[in-house]
């Protein structure tokens, strides 16, 4: 067998020791419910953060984020040039958000693996291995494999729910990101067009001298009113889809941010 052949960490084969009654009972239930509540707010954590079409703050979320972008920002610094710098930091958004379901799965799993181990009579491995073949739909250990203590309907129960539950996060990052990549390219169509307009990187006053010279100051008012849904569209979309707020324009030079504030000056000028 693998166990055989690999050496893993003793904590995996502990067993339920013998206790009062009581005590295992009291035991059993606060390790269920830690588990079913580490699971319950992981689930939560990727509604809120795919699902929600809002901006929400998501604890797990941010902090990911935010330790993500620390390791990246350590890796721009050694970056020469600010090619190479946004070359580095343009893997940051899509490399965070592939992490994302990565680690409610893990979650996921270490919950169902405390809840299973409360129910049954096996060791913390067994219990794991429970929750990873129900977890990822494979079907090769089940509740079956174990000795039943009275509760094998309700933990079937259970890896039925983990299986939805891991197939349902699954099928939302695969929807999500092709929403997400649809309003990127939306957002960027404009911000590649305002380079023949203002130059690259935009700017304002370039933007006004090139609408006089070519067509006159009546051709910005159609320019605003383009702008004008645009900024609508912006806010809805990297409002609802969060991760787009960090996602880089494809060439170093531009960059939606900056075009926004150019369309913002030039509009104030005139």
């Amino acid at each position: 067998m693998l166990t055989d052949i690999i050496a893993l960490p003793p904590i995996l084969f502990i067993e339920k020791v013998a206790m009062p009654d009581w005590v295992d009972v009291l035991l059993r239930i606060v390790l269920f419910l830690a588990g079913g509540y580490l699971a319950g707010w992981t689930v939560m954590s990727a509604i809120r953060s795919f699902v929600l079409p809002r901006g929400d703050n998501v604890g797990l979320t941010r902090f990911v984020f935010r330790r993500m972008s620390q390791v990246y920002r350590l890796m721009a610094k050694k970056a020469k040039t600010y090619a190479e710098q946004d070359r580095i930091m343009a893997m940051f958004a899509p490399v965070t958000l592939l992490l994302l379901p990565v680690i409610w799965l893990f979650l996921i799993l270490i919950g169902y693996t405390m809840m299973f181990f409360a129910l049954h009579e096996g060791t913390l491995y067994e219990a794991f291995k429970i929750s990873g073949s129900s977890l990822y739909t494979l079907g090769f250990f089940t509740v079956e494999s174990l000795p039943s203590n009275g509760m094998a309907f309700f933990a079937t129960i259970m890896e039925f729910t983990e299986a939805t539950i891991g197939l349902g996060l699954i099928a939302i990052v695969i929807s999500y990101l092709p929403t997400m990549y649809t309003a990127f390219s939306a957002r960027e169509t404009l911000v590649t067009l305002l380079e023949i307009r203002a130059n690259s990187p935009p700017s304002a006053v370039e933007l006004i001298l090139r609408a006089h010279r070519i067509r006159g100051f009546d051709s910005l008012k159609e320019l605003w009113a383009t702008w004008e849904v645009w900024f609508a569209q912006i806010e809805e979309s990297h409002t609802s889809l969060f991760a787009l707020n960090l996602f880089r324009s494809p060439q170093p030079e531009r960059s939606w941010i900056t075009a926004a504030g150019a369309v913002l000056d030039g509009a104030a000028l005139m």
